[in-house]
């Protein structure tokens, strides 16, 4: 399955539109804003600064006709990321500390609460070794989010999340699409 999006400059899918079927590192060069947009297809990560940085908010299909005021955004989407769809086994390695260091949990399921389920206050790196995840910064699916896709992720601090804490997190999962 493609993942198809359609961004527009106003709000609920007026003025001028960009359609993309891929990531977009940045949509500048497309449209000078964004204040809305529809998910025809798959599933995406978008980000508030160019290059996948800044503040990440996840859209599976479905209309966003004023997502700004429903991710209390105050700038518009400016890079997007598909998320390819996986089939097959879920593994995450969370860690207490940077660089792997500290209380270490494997994961294969959702986790509400890092807390309640393992005794961990604070999560600060990981190693995704099957599929991809969303990690939340409160409890319960909440806060800022941050799209997790295999690979070492070594300190959260320098990836720009320094003073957040990811206290929960889920698997993209295939009904999502």
């Amino acid at each position: 399955m493609h993942g198809y999006i359609i961004f527009y400059e106003d709000r609920n899918f007026q003025g001028r539109h960009y359609e993309c079927m891929s990531d977009c590192a940045d949509m500048s060069s497309y449209m000078s804003r964004c204040h809305s947009c529809r998910v025809e297809s798959g599933c995406f990560m978008v980000y508030d600064r160019p290059n996948y940085m800044g503040n990440q908010y996840f859209m599976r299909r479905g209309e966003y006709g004023d997502y700004m005021s429903m991710m209390g955004w105050n700038d518009c989407i400016r890079s997007c990321r598909m998320i390819p769809m996986h089939r097959g086994s879920y593994r995450m390695r969370i860690y207490e500390r940077e660089n792997f260091g500290g209380q270490m949990h494997e994961c294969m399921d959702d986790c509400d609460s890092f807390m309640d389920r393992y005794h961990m206050s604070d999560c600060m790196s990981c190693h995704v070794m099957d599929g991809h995840w969303l990690m939340y910064e409160h409890p319960h699916y909440r806060g800022r989010m941050m799209y997790m896709r295999p690979g070492e992720y070594r300190s959260f601090r320098e990836m720009g999340y320094g003073g957040t804490r990811f206290m929960s997190m889920r698997r993209i999962m295939d009904s999502w699409y």
